[in-house]
Parts: C-alpha cells; structure tokens; sequence
C-alpha cells in the first residue's frame, strides 16, 4: 500500500471512528474489544454519541467526500440489506460538493469542443448554476440561435479520486469477506464491482445523452412528461449540451401551490408516467429523486413533469414485466398462491423451493398490509416485503428490480408529498388490468401479428422460391430413405443367409465328431470339412 493511500484509509478510519461506526462491526472475535480498538488508533472517541447510528452514518459518508456520497445514495437503493432506519437515512444523502473553478470548466469544456466556445456559444456563464459530485453545469446560448442552453462537464480532479476510493473500498470489502462470515451474505466485493461500473458508467456522458434522447422520444408529445433536448453536435465523453429548462422543484409545495398547480393531477400523472416507462417501453428513469424532478409553470392546471439527468435508467425485458404485472395483481386480489409459483416460474426462486412454506411466508407478511385502507397501502414497500421474503428462499438479486422498486418508492414519496390522499392502487390497477388484457387473449394475437406484419412483408416475395426448395428437398430426402432401406432389407437378407449357412455348418461339424467316435471316421472328416466351409462363409456373410 502507498504512502497516499495509508494516508486516506487513516482519514477513512478516522472519520468512521468519530461518528461510532464501530457500533456497526458484527460481534467477532477479532472486534470484541472495541475500546482497544479505539486506544490503539489515538483514542478517537465517538464525537456524535446523541445522534442516532442512521444519521451518523450519513454525516461519516457526507465527511468522506463525494465517491462515499455516491456509494451511500446507490446503497439506499438496497433495502434488502438494510433495517429501515439506516436506509431511511442513506436515502437522504444529497450531493453536497463545492463548485470547481469556472475557469478551470471552460477550460474543459474547450477541450471537449475542440474550439474556443465563443466559436459556438455567447454568454457563457463562468459562474455554475449547479455543482455535483461527478459534474458541474454552466449557462450559455447557442450563437447563431440565441437558444438558451446548459453545458454539463465531468469534473477533472474526479477520476484519481474516484481510482483511490475504489481501490480502497476493495481493500476494505475483501477484509470484511474474510474476517466476518456473518458479512458475507451481503457480498461486500460484489457490491462494490457493481458500484464501480455504475460510477464509471456515469463519467461517461455520452450514455447519459443517449438515455435522455430515447427518453425524450418515448414521450414526444406527451402532457405528462418532457425531457430537455440534447444537442448531439456538441456532447461527448465529457460534455453534454442540451437546452435549458425553467420549472419548479418538485419538492417546493409553497411555489407550486401559489403557481396554482393541480396537485392531485400531478401525483397521478407522476404515477402514469413511471407505469408507462415501465410497461409500455420497458425502458424507465431510475434516479427521479427530487433532485432531477422539476414541473413545468404553464399550464398549472394541466401539470408537465419534466425529468433531468438520466445517467441512470432500467429495463425489464417482456418476462420480467409480465411476471410484475401478474404479482401485483395476485397480491391485491390476495392469491398468494399464485404470487409464489409465480416466482418459481420466474426463476427468480430455485425451482425446487417448496411452494407451499413459499406462499405461508408471503401471506404471513402481507395480510398485515390488508389491515390498512387500500390508499394508504405502500406499493414500493409491498415490493419490498416480497422480495425480502423472497430472499429467505435463495432469491437472486435482479438488479432490474431493485431499480424498479427505488423508483417506485421515489414516485410513491413524491406522489403522496404532493397529495396525500393519493390512492395509488385506484390509479395503477386499470394500467396494470389494460397491459395484462393486452398480453392475453385475442388482442395480444393481434398485437403479435401487427408486430410480425413486417417481417412477413419482407419474407412473402420469396415465399414461392422457399416453397420449391422445400419440396425439392423433400424429394431428396424420400430418395435418401428410400435407399436407406433397401440397404437395410439387403443387410438383413445377408444376416438371415449367415445364420442358415452357420447352422447347416454346426450342424456337420457336431455329426462328424459323433461319426468320429463311431465306425464312419471317413465320412467324419468329409462331414466336418463340409461343415467348416459352411461355417466360414456364414462368417463372410455376416462381415459384409
């Protein structure tokens, strides 16, 4: 380990040590003396002792820095691993980074252009109008339009940084691994691998501009949902340019209410879109915290969502969806049953699981949600429930839905911060009835035959040549057969004319050794060289 890294994991223990992290440790032989411990590192002593262990968790990974911001934000997504009152606060972790020279960005940024941005650009705007932990955005207009647009740039100190906490939550993961087996249920190095591809996923934003651009196309025209246009022209690996947009944060009530916004309307509108994305493309913005989610100021009364930095998005492929569709709907009618051969049937269970403990597990579990008006029945937590019981029966982690169910909880916190009253099941119970009807039946014939029309068109010119050669090829094939079993007959007449010749020979050479014994030697030695003759082409016989 090098000097620079002895240095940070020193300040990672350090700041770990002052907010009581320890208190975290599983009981071991190696940790059961914390206070020698904490002697044998300076006497750090825990500097946050009124605080709850969640909120200090939180302030230990705010103080470490941005990659450790990140790691929490991603770990928040995981409820599974977690009690509530830790994902509670790691949910709450926001980007808290100051602003890197202004300068310093255009420099970048002209880098990444390969001109000056005056060449492009007027008013650039030295001054960020937004700092992240990967990136920080500048204000511009375009020259020859005027259009009024934002310039998005990775930070350039942010890659080494990223390296060295990477290297170092390794290190860290694989001591935990080996020193703590009731840890390694959680997988602490595969934790970390997943959230270095998702780190370095996001320093490159030219997936950020494609995700935005599909997203876009998903709901051109739509009066639910708009995506800021991208300018393809200008963005690359390190910058992304698109227009700027004027909205209202989704989590400023006061403003959006003087607005006159329809709240109501904007909680349901919340909810279609997330079902839309998710039933509809199969293709959803994972990251709608209240961070990215702005409402338009037109039009109050009829409220446009508007979404922003897509870096993270899901997918569900059409099983995936089927399968969620069919759980929610044999959860809300309570056929927990169905809900556990469904799993099996997914794979998302080992397939000998025993059906019948598996739906026992689930109706203990849920029958206490029914207890609850249906408005106040949490969606993202019914989720959670199932895949936590799941779990219980060697359930894989799908990566898909564990997005699936940190989204959901997102629109459901927002929706109901909007409108309490919101009834989430009154709204997405006809979306999920309208996509199954649409799987099923007559319409999803239809629907199959519409999506296959196409590739018919294409296939029907040939149609007659393919006729052709199929029967062409059949012809041959009847030959082939044909062939196969007069050879077949032959083989077989050949056997039957060797096994008469090696009977008449066995036959001869048994007589002529009961001739020997007798009075006819003579006629014995004809007999058994007639015999052996028979016997010798019976075996040729059988050798052809």
């Amino acid at each position: 380990m090098t000097p620079s890294e002895m240095k940070r994991l020193y300040q990672i223990v350090k700041v770990q040590l002052e907010y009581g992290l320890d208190e975290l440790i599983p009981t071991h032989q190696l940790t059961k003396a914390p206070l020698f411990a904490r002697k044998s590192l300076f006497w750090i002593k825990n500097a946050h002792p009124e605080k709850p262990l969640g909120e200090r968790l939180r302030l230990a990974l705010q103080a470490l820095g941005p990659v450790w911001v990140k790691f929490g934000q991603m770990m928040s997504t995981r409820r599974d691993l977690f009690p509530p009152h830790i994902a509670d606060q790691l949910a709450l972790l926001q980007d808290q980074v100051s602003a890197f020279d202004g300068e310093l960005a255009k420099t970048h940024i002209e880098n990444a252009l390969g001109g000056s941005v005056e060449q492009w650009f007027s008013d650039f705007d030295v001054q960020p109008l937004a700092s992240a932990s990967i990136a920080q955005v500048h204000t511009a207009k375009l020259k020859e339009s005027g259009r009024e647009v934002v310039l998005k740039v990775i930070r350039p100190d942010i890659r080494p940084v990223i390296d060295a906490d990477i290297k170092l939550m390794y290190r860290l993961a694989r001591i935990v691994e080996r020193a703590l087996p009731d840890a390694r249920r959680l997988k602490p190095v595969q934790v970390v691998r997943e959230y270095e591809k998702t780190l370095l996923d996001e320093l490159d934003l030219r997936r950020e501009a494609a995700n935005a651009i599909q997203l876009r196309r998903n709901f051109e025209g739509s009066e639910e949902l708009y995506v800021p246009e991208v300018l393809p022209d200008f963005s690359s690996e390190s910058l992304m340019v698109s227009e700027r947009i004027y909205g209202i944060q989704v989590s400023d009530i006061p403003t959006l209410q003087a607005n006159g916004t329809n709240m109501k309307l904007l909680a349901e509108r919340g909810v279609s879109v997330f079902f839309t994305q998710v039933f509809r493309d199969s293709f959803f913005h994972a990251d709608m915290h209240p961070g990215n989610v702005f409402v338009s100021y037109d039009h109050p009364e009829n409220p446009k969502w508007i979404g922003l930095d897509c870096g993270i998005v899901g997918t569900l492929n059409s099983e995936d969806k089927r399968y969620l569709a069919e759980n929610l709907l044999a959860f809300f009618n309570r056929d927990y049953r169905k809900v556990a051969e469904l799993h099996v049937d997914s794979g998302w269970v080992p397939a000998d699981t025993n059906v019948d403990e598996f739906e026992f597990s689930i109706r203990m579990v849920c029958e206490p949600i029914f207890a609850k008006p249906l408005g106040e029945i949490s969606f993202g937590h019914v989720l959670l429930n199932l895949f936590n019981t799941a779990r219980r029966f060697n359930m894989e982690v799908q990566p898909q839905l564990v997005l699936l169910q940190k989204t959901l909880l997102y629109i459901e916190g927002l929706g109901r911060q909007l409108y309490p009253q919101l009834d989430l099941w009154e709204t997405a119970m006809p979306f999920l009835e309208k996509w199954m009807a649409n799987q099923v039946g007559p319409q999803a014939v239809i629907n199959g035959i519409k999506e296959r029309a196409p590739f018919w068109a294409e296939k029907l010119p040939e149609l007659p040549e393919l006729l052709y050669d199929s029967l062409k090829q059949g012809r041959m094939m009847n030959q082939r057969v044909d062939m196969l079993y007069r050879g077949y007959r032959e083989t077989k007449r050949q056997h039957a004319t060797g096994q008469f010749l090696f009977g008449v020979g066995a036959t001869l050479i048994v007589c002529s050794a009961i001739l020997l014994e007798g009075s006819y030697q003579e006629l014995s030695g004809v007999s058994g060289a007639v015999g052996i003759t028979f016997w010798l082409l019976s075996w040729r016989s059988y050798r052809r």
